[in-house]
């Protein structure tokens, strides 16, 4: 609870030690805005706090066990409750019906970010005291079901023909083991007779469902379910820590699943002490020789070598290009003045390639033709069409761009408030505070952008025309608030809306199939609460800043026209039309886009299968300090391609470069999600319609909120080329 100082000053509450105002017709208290978005802050959620994770413990002391989920080990979120499948609860103090606590089975609690992240945590009922003496024997915790019915039995076949596998938590340490196997009788007959325990599931996970695999594939005997009835949990300690956890299940416990027959269930635990650090616990879950291999580093390598090379290339190409073009235009000019002034300078001048820097006129005055980009200094500041939508659109991707970096900031500065992957659900959590106060950021950049290209205060009365239009014939549109309420409207709701209706068909899928990735509806509703009551008061006052903020002057050209005190060309009142014939190729947007978001694409493909494979491999994403890299490699790529393309096209006389450079890095979108489909064939053994369904849903929201943020990047960085080759260029 906030300290009573703290709710007086929110609330506004008037000290107790001072007299109270008596003045008539004073408001009556309201909480301000801010108070509610505090209050509901405090209400529907806390901040995640470690509390197993790194508890020390006194001899003697209950250790929770918690079991998370069960599922096939081919698809990551087809997972269901533990107790889905017909276990027993072990003969303990924590049993239904003959023990005293009640906890078996009890949900633990959790916060948002775990909640999102579909991690259920329930109690095994399994009594463990910290640091016992067993160095005499193990301690046996045993049940025994009841003979198991038709559906009982037919429940833990399909877990052992599917390889289903569960996951169990101590001391916030996952553990995993496997349900069963399906095996010919005579395997199992060998496994039972030889009596040899093996290594951990954690280690030989990946092994036993290649085995499964193979072994479903001979096919020369009858394959018969078993289910491991045996399981050995050791469990590490330093001093009062937990440092390691590990579970064995035995295959001389495997029992052949018949239905009328019980089950006779036994768990092992072993305490050791080791000489460990506490510090390092987590890192056996690290795959350090995969995410750190060489062709990693090579990626990188290669990655940074492509932008060195493409940067370098777009210097040298528009360099020395913008230099002709700049001596061209200037020549030009001065012999336009020369010709109305009476000049006899009749000299050619010429380039470095010896060809001319202007062609002699078809008139008597020697005026200069123009040609190339200065032909649309008129147009080129016009507003894109769909003003609104595109100031939205450019409001949430500065938003991710915000939301991405602050991410994975905070993800490599770990080692000061505890590594993310230490805990669950901590990087949803991140993103979704993350995405609440970058809200402002959204708000601020569409109100500003909107204020740029369309006057909002009074525009008629400087002569303004009111006009967002991208060709010939656009209709007015009409200057009042209702543009401002329809823009600040769309960057609330555009990509919650979107995300919204994806997470929610999936959500709907979740609950008919019963997983545990359904998200229930308090839950829903806490978001809602986040989103109404802090997330869109943001934007709205964002907005409200971005609508009165002071732009920058245009510069030499910016003298008058619609808006065009921001510009550094007037805007012409009737838009000049974009040719059409005699464009080649490489001026024509639809075949410019798809090679920038192309080139995108092959800076980041690499770091794109390691994200994936942590994604749906059930591997730990550790290494945040190459996403930092590739991710500042993406930006310089992506406003390198773009400026290449909107050079291309002014140069064909198309002034409709706003959309055009949002679509050059949006494009990138495109490539991330075919790779999505291939990774998806080729890469995993995924398969049915609700694996599926998560799989391309969650692609879908990847794909669609990188393509905000690479467009919005694309389109800064045109928009600051535009602006500065016209700034520079003699206009009338």
């Amino acid at each position: 609870l906030a300290p009573p100082a703290v709710m007086s000053f929110i609330f506004r509450i008037p000290s107790t030690t001072q007299p109270r105002a008596t003045m008539r017709g004073a408001p009556a208290f309201r909480p301000s805005l801010f108070a509610v978005a505090v209050l509901a802050a405090i209400v529907v959620e806390r901040i995640p706090t470690a509390d197993a994770a790194g508890k020390s413990y006194q001899k003697g002391h209950q250790v929770e066990l918690w079991v998370s989920k069960v599922g096939p080990y081919a698809n990551p979120q087809e997972a269901y409750e533990y107790y889905t499948l017909p276990y027993c609860a072990p003969d303990t103090e924590h049993h239904p019906e003959t023990g005293s606590s009640g906890l078996f089975n009890t949900l633990k609690s959790t916060y948002l970010g775990e909640s999102l992240g579909g991690h259920a945590l329930r109690h095994t009922g399994h009594d463990l005291k910290f640091a016992p003496d067993t160095s005499d024997g193990a301690i046996v915790e045993e049940c025994t079901t009841k003979p198991l019915s038709r559906e009982q039995a037919a429940a833990f076949v399909k877990a052992a023909e599917d390889q289903w596998f569960y996951q169990m938590y101590l001391d916030d340490l996952p553990i995993w083991g496997m349900v069963g196997e399906v095996l010919p009788a005579s395997a199992a007959a060998a496994m039972n007779k030889s009596g040899k325990k093996g290594e951990s599931d954690f280690e030989k996970l990946e092994e036993e469902a290649a085995a499964h695999r193979a072994a479903s594939g001979a096919g020369e005997e009858e394959l018969k379910a078993y289910v491991y009835t045996e399981r050995t949990l050791t469990i590490d300690y330093n001093k009062d820590r937990v440092i390691k956890v590990d579970l064995t299940s035995d295959p001389a416990s495997l029992v052949e699943i018949k239905p009328g027959t019980p089950l006779k269930f036994r768990m092992f635990i072993k305490w050791q002490r080791t000489n460990a650090e506490f510090h390092s616990r987590f890192d056996r879950y690290l795959d350090h020789a995969f995410f750190k291999h060489q062709i990693h580093w090579f990626s990188i390598f290669n990655s940074f070598m492509m932008v060195m090379f493409l940067t370098g290339l777009v210097a040298l190409i528009l360099l020395r290009t913008l230099r002709k073009d700049y001596a061209r235009y200037s020549m030009g000019h001065d012999l336009e003045l020369a010709a109305g002034g009476g000049g006899e300078d009749d000299e050619e001048e010429y380039d470095d390639d010896g060809k001319p820097l202007i062609r002699d006129s078809h008139g008597p005055g020697g005026a200069s033709e123009e040609s190339g980009w200065k032909q649309v200094h008129g147009d080129v500041f016009r507003a894109p069409r769909l003003l609104p939508l595109f100031a939205a659109l450019l409001g949430t991707g500065w938003q991710l761009v915000v939301l991405t970096l602050g991410v994975i900031l905070y993800a490599v500065a770990g080692p000061l408030h505890g590594a993310v992957h230490e805990e669950r659900g901590e990087v949803l959590h991140s993103m979704l505070w993350s995405y609440v106060f970058s809200s402002i950021v959204a708000g601020y950049t569409s109100g500003s952008y909107f204020k740029r290209y369309f006057a909002t205060t009074n525009p008629r009365s400087k002569g303004g025309i009111g006009v967002s239009s991208g060709s010939a014939g656009a209709t007015p549109m009409p200057a009042g608030t209702s543009v401002w309420q329809a823009t600040m409207f769309l960057t609330v709701v555009l990509l919650p809306t979107v995300a919204a209706s994806i997470l929610s068909v999936l959500n709907f899928i979740s609950l008919v199939y019963g997983t545990i990735s359904y998200i229930p509806f308090m839950v829903i509703l806490k978001v809602f609460l986040i989103y109404i009551f802090m997330s869109v008061p943001l934007t709205i006052f964002g907005t409200l800043l971005g609508r009165h903020a002071k732009l920058a002057a245009g510069g030499k050209g910016g003298k008058g026209g619609p808006v065009g005190e921001h510009f550094p060309c007037r805007v012409n009142a009737i838009p000049r039309p974009i040719p059409d014939e005699g464009v080649p190729w490489f001026g024509r947007p639809q075949n410019l886009v798809p090679f920038a978001g192309l080139l995108s694409f092959g800076s980041i493909f690499i770091e794109l299968y390691y994200i994936l494979t942590s994604l749906w491999n059930y591997k730990y994403y550790h290494v945040y300090g190459f996403l930092l890299g590739v991710y500042a490699i993406l930006i310089v790529v992506v406003c390198m391609t773009t400026i290449i393309v909107v050079y291309f096209c002014l140069n064909a006389e198309n002034y409709l470069w706003q959309w055009t450079a949002f679509a050059s890095g949006a494009s990138t979108a495109g490539y991330v999600f075919l790779y999505g489909v291939y990774y998806y064939i080729f890469k995993t053994g995924m398969h049915g319609f609700l694996q599926t369904s998560f799989y391309f849903g969650y692609m879908a929201l990847i794909a669609l909120n990188l393509g905000l943020l690479c467009g919005t990047i694309g389109h800064f960085a045109a928009s600051k080329f535009v602006r500065a080759i016209f700034q520079n260029v003699k206009v009338d």
